[in-house]
């Protein structure tokens, strides 16, 4: 396993690396923020994009409004999209830029929200305040690295002119990294990556074998949108990665060219 000083050396500067991780660690052996904060040091420039599915149910919960999914994606109501807003950026995120901080980062907080740079629509009654991205403005993301941050952002998107939409975090994460353009895009899990029937490690992925693999029923439920998200941002030349999140190191590993988890071939 690489070591943060040998990571200084052997990570090139200036790149680009849109991370999605979920609303809390992965487990005791998760180093994935301290990953974040020595690519940062070596001259990186990482972009965090997180969830918060679970923390938003159990919220609901508290609050005594119902969780309903539809085909696998939470429906939001208004009162429920308070919940989702309140936990996802005033809750997950802050806790998040509060752990970057700890380990040494500097990082800057915002949802989709802010600075209008996460652009979305409903497309879905059923859904609810559920949105689909039309756009990301790359240029305000970029400005925040220029400035020598680390961004943090929660899946929340704005629909013209002042409505916030619920959006899937893994679709936020791909279209992000799509338009900055970034050199990867890592997705860590609490799996090795994305498995086939055998419960065995593929390593590589193009899309007609991920359309077997859907076709055979192997590739289902939150890793779906992982898949696509990963292959949107590979059409652009962004290298794609899901890896454990849970082994420590996984993401210093994919940066410095080791093997981890499933590269996605666009």
């Amino acid at each position: 396993m690489s070591t943060g000083a040998q990571t200084t050396t052997l990570v090139k500067t200036q790149t680009t690396t849109v991370v999605k991780i979920g609303g809390s660690t992965l487990g005791s052996q998760d180093t994935s923020l301290q990953d974040v904060v020595t690519l940062h040091r070596a001259g990186a420039r990482p972009v965090v994009v997180h969830g918060g599915g679970a923390m938003i149910t159990d919220w609901l919960g508290k609050m005594q409004v119902e969780s309903v999914f539809v085909d696998g994606l939470r429906s939001t109501s208004r009162e429920a999209l308070d919940v989702v807003v309140g936990v996802l950026r005033g809750v997950v995120n802050a806790q998040l830029v509060a752990e970057l901080g700890a380990v040494g980062g500097r990082a800057v907080g915002l949802s989709g929200v802010d600075g209008g740079c996460v652009r979305a629509e409903r497309y879905d009654e059923r859904l609810g305040y559920v949105g689909r991205v039309t756009g990301v403005d790359g240029d305000f993301v970029a400005s925040l690295l220029d400035a020598g941050v680390i961004p943090v952002i929660a899946p929340i998107g704005l629909e013209a002119p002042a409505q916030p939409l619920n959006i899937n975090a893994d679709t936020v994460a791909g279209e992000v990294a799509r338009a900055l353009g970034a050199d990867s895009l890592v997705f860590l899990t609490d799996v090795d990556g994305l498995l086939d029937a055998e419960k065995q490690l593929v390593s590589e992925v193009d899309a007609e074998r991920a359309r077997a693999l859907r076709a055979d029923g192997v590739l289902t439920g939150g890793m779906i949108p992982k898949i696509d998200a990963c292959f949107r941002a590979a059409e652009v030349g962004v290298r794609a990665f899901i890896a454990n999140g849970t082994q420590p190191g996984t993401l210093r590993q994919i940066a410095t060219g080791e093997a981890a988890g499933t590269r996605i071939l666009g």
